[in-house]
């Protein structure tokens, strides 16, 4: 019995090494994950409506056409009938949440009144959706007359094309066997 012990390692010989290491392991792992190391996936629930959509929407539209402007609405409710929700989520790593409700309300199958949010624009909502850093101050692209005359001069006339011809004469062997 005590030959196996001989022969494990070091930490399993003394129980107190064995009870620090799992402490440092399981302690290096709690301060990973609450450091933000972890990715955190892109969460998008919900339609976007944009403002140019609302704008689109007239009085006495019949459903099918609201539809066809907005989309499926996220919500319909039995009770409710005449009411559509549309509710927007998103939530990415480094930027802030964003959150967006809107309401259509029919009366008779044709649209009555719209409640919710104010929206953005498309263009404004995609410039929130880009949180790249803009681009640095890019180099300008115009050479001198001074900067071009520090290169040599070609030798050719420009525009003559000048032909190559090959160093070894190239044969080929025939398609077909002449023997036949």
């Amino acid at each position: 019995m005590f030959e196996s012990c001989r022969n494990a390692p070091f930490f399993l010989r003394q129980p107190r090494r064995l009870m620090a290491l799992v402490c440092v392991v399981a302690s290096v792992g709690l301060t990973a994950c609450s450091s933000g190391l972890i990715y955190k996936p892109e969460v998008v629930q919900g339609n976007f409506v944009s403002r140019e959509q609302v704008q689109s929407l007239r009085a006495g539209m019949p459903r099918q056409a609201v539809r066809d402007v907005l989309g499926t609405p996220l919500v319909t409710s039995v009770f409710h009938a005449d009411r559509w929700d549309y509710a927007f989520t998103i939530r990415r790593q480094g930027a802030e949440p964003q959150q967006r409700r809107f309401s259509v309300f029919f009366k008779n199958d044709a649209l009555e009144r719209i409640e919710g949010d104010p929206l953005p624009t498309e263009a404004e909502f995609a410039a929130k959706l880009d949180n790249r850093r803009p681009p640095s101050k890019l180099p300008e692209l115009k050479a001198t007359e001074a900067d071009l005359a520090k290169f040599p001069a070609k030798l050719t006339p420009a525009g003559v094309a000048q032909p190559v011809a090959p160093a070894v004469p190239v044969s080929y062997p025939p398609l077909e066997n002449a023997a036949r």
